[in-house]
């Protein structure tokens, strides 16, 4: 029984095929309509969201099979006070597989010791998001048709940012890539990441706060949204959510074919005017989010 907990769970190898059966599936969806029928997924979602626990119902329902599940923790039995641990042996003799997200760090961990079935980490905390990093994968692929020889700016919120941290640990894997990292000193990428991702893999990087000074250089610009909920001081968010607003005079320096990237929800960090531009990916990116988790729930079920 394999879970997928963390994106360094997954081989390059395994990645390739995830994406090439998730290009099928947007080629063939109904040779797949029925793969996954009388299988249940339970989607965990003790933290709110929209995006990926609606992608994952929907992933489960186009292969046929049902959801059951709960969308925070108020509407469970954890504020009653039960363990992880238990909810996660419960839900388990009710489900084929089991899609968590949790404001905790490790909490996916924990419950895969403890589970029956397959666990796919949905978020937890600022840490790890693995899913989303394959639907980061699977946008960069489709739009720019190759995961190598790319240069990456990444912006906004790169210290909780668990999208970034995921993004950076992929695609070290892959020869000629750069990253360009924006962030104000507050929000700048955690040391571990630079030291044991970026500086052991030799990746170049350059630290900058100034969004303007390489945008003319990047192939995709991946937006973050400054994150309300990982601060503890109201005054500190206040002052770093509007650090940074892409607009169409700061994309005027951009190359024609960059791909604009966010993981969603936006707040004012993308104008809405950069939303026709044909550069704009984040919307197109939600969708192949749909796609490569169709392929993922096929993986970790071991259906062909």
């Amino acid at each position: 029984m394999r879970n997928l907990i963390d994106i360094k769970d997954l081989t390059e190898k395994e990645i390739e095929e995830l994406i090439k059966v998730a290009k099928d599936i947007m080629l063939n969806p109904e040779k797949y309509s029925e793969k996954c029928k009388h299988k249940k997924l339970a989607t965990l979602f003790f933290e709110p969201s929209t995006r990926t626990r609606l992608s994952f119902e929907a992933a489960m329902m186009e292969l046929g099979g049902n959801v059951i599940g709960f969308s925070s923790s108020s509407s469970s039995s954890t504020a009653k006070g039960e363990s992880v641990s238990d909810t996660i042996r419960t839900v388990g003799a009710y489900s084929d597989i089991i899609a968590m997200r949790h404001p905790k760090e490790g909490a996916p961990l924990v419950a895969s010791k403890k589970s029956i079935v397959p666990i796919i980490n949905a978020g937890d905390g600022g840490h790890n998001h693995p899913t989303q990093t394959l639907t980061d994968l699977l946008t960069i692929s489709c739009e720019k048709k190759r995961l190598n020889d790319l240069t990456i700016g990444l912006c906004g919120d790169l210290k909780f940012g668990r999208t970034v941290h995921s993004l950076i640990t992929a695609m070290s894997r892959y020869k000629g890539i750069k990253f360009v990292l924006i962030s104000p000193e507050e929000l700048k990428t955690p040391e571990y990441v630079k030291t044991d991702i970026l500086k052991k893999n030799n990746i170049k990087f350059i630290e900058t706060n100034d969004i303007e000074e390489y945008i003319n250089d990047l192939d995709i610009l991946y937006m973050t949204r400054v994150q309300k909920e990982r601060f503890f001081n109201e005054e500190d968010y206040l002052r770093l959510k509007d650090y940074y607003i892409l607009n169409k005079e700061k994309l005027k320096k951009a190359k024609e074919d960059l791909c604009i990237m966010h993981p969603l929800p936006r707040v004012n960090e993308i104008s809405t005017e950069v939303d026709d531009d044909p550069r704009a990916c984040y919307f197109k990116q939600v969708a192949y989010g749909k796609y490569i988790r169709m392929a993922l729930i096929l993986k970790m079920l071991e259906i062909k």
